[in-house]
């Protein structure tokens, strides 16, 4: 009996090695697949997503209440004109583009980078950041 219950363990043992194995190659393949997302530019408001999400906070009047709460840590999203909301995320290869938006709260901007959705979730990758330049007046 001794000797069939080993076997027992080791097939056991056995199973669980291969089903790890095939998790972690899932794993693997789904960050693959958010690798090959195609970068594209998104243009809008620079919002914090704390008071956006919280209670529709936006625009030049809350420019200064959304750069303080960036500053303490909260998300950062962009806000389009369609009512479309992106949550940025830092490109791990290079955190210059995203740190820069930081300083960016209430501004119009445009945002260059991988996008992905996930549950419902839309988040830009940020590989680029800039204000957009303010609309000249219509003579």
């Amino acid at each position: 009996m001794g000797m069939r219950r080993m076997a027992v363990v080791l097939a056991a043992i056995a199973s669980l090695v291969c089903f790890s194995t095939g998790l972690a190659a899932d794993t693997h393949h789904d960050m693959g697949k958010m690798a090959a997302a195609k970068p594209a530019v998104t243009v809008g408001e620079l919002v914090d997503m704390g008071c956006y999400v919280g209670h529709g906070a936006k625009g030049e009047k809350h420019t200064d209440c959304a750069a303080k709460c960036i500053a303490g840590g909260m998300p950062m999203g962009v806000l389009t004109s369609s009512g479309q909301l992106y949550v940025l995320a830092m490109d791990h290869a290079n955190p210059d583009p995203y740190n820069k938006a930081k300083d960016m709260a209430g501004k119009q901007v445009k945002v260059g980078g991988p996008v992905h959705v996930r549950n419902g979730v839309k988040t830009i990758d940020v590989m680029s950041a800039e204000v957009m330049p303010a609309m000249a007046a219509s003579k």
